[in-house]
């Protein structure tokens, strides 16, 4: 699976989740998380490369979505885990 791919499922799971996405230029960081006035939103930073935003997405994901209660390919699964710090590795 390309990272372009695995991006925009992890951006759709985050979606799903209620977290809003906004895609702004922030200079190649690759974005990340914050909460504004009570509101969960994920900024893609359009400089960046898909596969930095990916990683950022993925810690997203496993802050907001229990990924053991629903089904996810397991490739974008393996994803998410290798790159959340707190969930246990299977």
């Amino acid at each position: 699976m390309n990272q372009q791919v695995l991006l925009e499922q992890l951006l759709e799971l985050l979606e799903t989740a209620k977290v809003q996405i906004r895609k702004e230029p922030l200079g190649g960081s690759g974005g990340g998380l914050c909460n504004i006035k009570g509101q969960n939103i994920f900024f893609v930073d359009t400089d960046a490369s898909s596969s930095d935003i990916a990683a950022q997405c993925a810690e997203a994901v496993g802050k907001f979505v229990d990924i053991d209660s629903i089904y996810i390919k397991p490739v974008v699964r393996q994803f998410i885990e290798s790159h959340c710090e707190n969930r246990p590795k299977s």
